[in-house]
């Protein structure tokens, strides 16, 4: 999936894959644990001249990995970064928890990073924050070096997402909500000056809650839930991608991004479209 949002935005851009110079991979179900999913796109890409690595910041993943890319090009280091959002959360879903397993899908979409000569566009500001003490609510025990995996682990389900949903609404709510109005605050943008809210997909109740916060209309939210259920750190990118070949992004359109994930992980993006 991530290699092959990857060639779909080379490809939409016009560009060789050897023009990449960094791909970074946000995804909590990496293909394996080493390689990296991002040696593997770059292999099955065929980008020679780049680096890469992965970033696991479970639903704030991609926003977590703009950030990452954008430092990249604001100091001139790189001038052509794959952002890419990819999760296959059905291979860590329980089936039979079906307060769990009905509410994610698998997804991934990429964005690519370039410099611009216009300041006041591209990525404008962003605000970060993780809080460890989340993890007894969102949390995927087995795998990792704590618990390896053994017969044992397997039987106890270990290795499939353990969610308290309603601890989990609550804090995202207030994370995704009160983040989103700080960043318009701390830059002086109005509701009315934000083309797209662009949330992390998690559910409606959570997407109209930070749009009511920030004072937008659900018009004004990118929404694609509906059609894919929560696809963890590939929904912020879907959601763009489609707006953006809809037509509906415009040059000069303000987005606030904004996520909230295990860990637990939130944060908020101000992006202003260049193109």
């Amino acid at each position: 999936m991530a290699a092959k949002a990857a060639e779909k935005v080379i490809n939409q851009r016009g560009i060789s894959a050897d023009d990449i110079e960094l791909i970074i991979v946000c995804t909590v179900t990496p293909d394996m644990f080493y390689p990296s999913t991002a040696c593997r796109v770059q292999n099955i890409i065929g980008a020679k001249n780049c680096w890469g690595f992965d970033l696991s910041a479970a639903c704030s993943g991609f926003i977590f990995g703009l950030m990452t890319g954008a430092q990249f090009i604001e100091n001139g280091v790189h001038k052509k970064v794959l952002v890419i959002g990819a999760d296959k959360m059905s291979s860590i879903v329980n089936m039979q928890d079906r307060n769990t397993c009905v509410l994610f899908g698998d997804g991934a979409a990429a964005v690519l990073l370039e410099p611009t000569e216009d300041r006041s566009t591209g990525v404008l500001d962003y605000i970060m924050h993780i809080d460890g003490s989340g993890e007894k609510f969102l949390y995927q025990p087995g795998g990792g070096s704590l618990h390896p995996a053994t017969y044992e682990t397997v039987e106890k389900g270990m290795h499939f997402v353990h969610q308290a949903g309603q601890s989990v609404f609550k804090e995202a709510v207030k994370g995704m909500a009160d983040v989103s109005l700080e960043i318009m605050e701390r830059n002086n943008i109005s509701a009315q000056q934000v083309a797209y809210l662009v949330p992390h997909q998690a559910n409606l109740r959570i997407l109209s809650a930070t749009a009511d916060r920030i004072g937008v209309k659900m018009d004004k939210v990118m929404v694609n839930i509906h059609k894919y259920g929560n696809t963890t750190s590939g929904t912020i990118p879907s959601c763009i991608s489609e707006y953006a070949q809809e037509g509906k992004i415009k040059k000069g359109d303000y987005l606030v991004l904004s996520s909230f994930g295990a860990g637990f992980t939130w944060g908020s993006l101000l992006v202003r479209w260049a193109l």
